[in-house]
């Protein structure tokens, strides 16, 4: 099986490890979904990652965070937006909010990947890849 889309690859096996109250999961590591790792670090979803090499490979293992207790999902939803067969992007008007700002939209602009609100800050558009919420 050939991976089309490695970032909805990504966001697959957070949701199903946070589901399954995994405390850490396991990612194949790329430019890209290091940035998104960081994201999630930054905004509070997910407490921090590595990278670890595994025999020439590098993964992202990302420790999840849940709240007070493992009940409580940190995390609640995570959704692909933009798909291989079905680019979406966004100008810098139409930059989506995320349950009226509650959540975060990830978007990969020409200043990298950033965050919806970060992008509506400098004013840019680009690729939106994600909403996390």
């Amino acid at each position: 099986m050939t991976m089309s889309d490695p970032i909805a690859d990504m966001l697959t096996r957070i949701r199903n490890a946070n589901t399954a109250k995994h405390d850490t999961v396991d990612v194949p590591a790329s430019k890209m979904k290091l940035a998104i790792a960081d994201i999630l670090v930054r905004e509070g979803y997910i407490k921090k990652y590595d990278i670890v090499e595994d025999g020439g490979f590098q993964t992202i293992r990302i420790a999840l965070k849940y709240g007070k207790d493992k009940n409580e999902r940190i995390i609640s939803g995570i959704k692909k937006i933009s798909k291989p067969g079905l680019r979406v992007y966004a100008g810098k008007e139409d930059m989506p909010k995320v349950l009226g700002g509650l959540g975060i939209a990830i978007v990969s602009t020409n200043h990298g990947v950033i965050t919806d609100r970060e992008a509506r800050e400098l004013g840019v558009g680009g690729e939106v890849l994600a909403f996390v919420w």
